[in-house]
């Protein structure tokens, strides 16, 4: 599939996201603000100790942001559940904060928090992971081919030593890693996988390009919009 088709399913899943969120929101805000109760507090003690106006803030929201999107494409192998659930989960976050937000305040709270850096972050959440999607689902389907099927066993049978790496690898990454590395022995899995690997790290690196101005919007300008 084109990459134009990943990023409408990634906004389709972050959409999931955010109607679960409202509905969540509107019909049971406080049974689930109870449940979330700690989690809560250990959010605002985090935020008290990331003041604005400071380059060290703009650095952590930046990494944050950035490391969600490089774990997301590097385990997106493993069925694509990571950017699946990044999507829908960011989603639900957002859309459920913002209807407590809402109620409490105002939805003029909720925007100015949202759009300076928001124009930039979403973007991004979507370029990047739609590119995860794409690379983690041709990783599983050049996996799931008779002719890598075909190199797995050749391998296994060729040489045991590959059979403890691959127990190895399956009790720290995932069954799908393995099968992976063992099969990306065979140069034509490698190179099909190339093609697809190119264009979606461009679309990582742009997507990791835009987090570092919605980091010091986020730092810089929302403050101020919300004083």
């Amino acid at each position: 599939m084109s990459y134009k088709i990943w990023v409408f399913i990634a906004i389709f899943l972050f959409g999931i996201g955010l109607a679960f969120g409202l509905t969540v929101g509107l019909t049971m805000p406080g049974d689930i603000g109870d449940f979330l109760a700690e989690d809560m507090a250990a959010l605002e003690q985090l935020a008290a100790m990331l003041q604005p106006f400071q380059v060290t803030t703009a650095v952590f929201i930046f990494l944050k942001n950035a490391s969600v999107l490089l774990f997301s494409f590097i385990f997106s192998p493993i069925l694509c559940l990571l950017p699946i659930l990044t999507l829908t989960v960011n989603g639900w976050l957002l859309a459920f904060i913002s209807t407590i937000v809402v109620e409490e305040e105002s939805i003029g709270v909720v925007l100015a928090g949202l759009l300076p850096h928001g124009i930039f972050e979403l973007p991004a959440l979507i370029i990047g992971l739609a590119a995860a999607l794409s690379f983690g689902a041709m990783t599983i389907i050049l996996v799931l081919k008779k002719e890598s099927r075909t190199v797995l066993v050749a391998t296994i049978k060729k040489d045991m030593g590959h059979v403890v790496l691959a127990v190895a690898l399956f009790f720290t990454i995932g069954i799908f890693h393995t099968i992976l590395i063992i099969a990306l022995m065979e140069k034509q899995t490698r190179d099909q996988l190339m093609v697809n690997l190119k264009p979606n790290s461009r679309y990582l690196l742009i997507a990791l390009a835009l987090l570092l101005p919605a980091a010091i919007m986020e730092t810089y300008v929302t403050p101020l919009l919300l004083t």
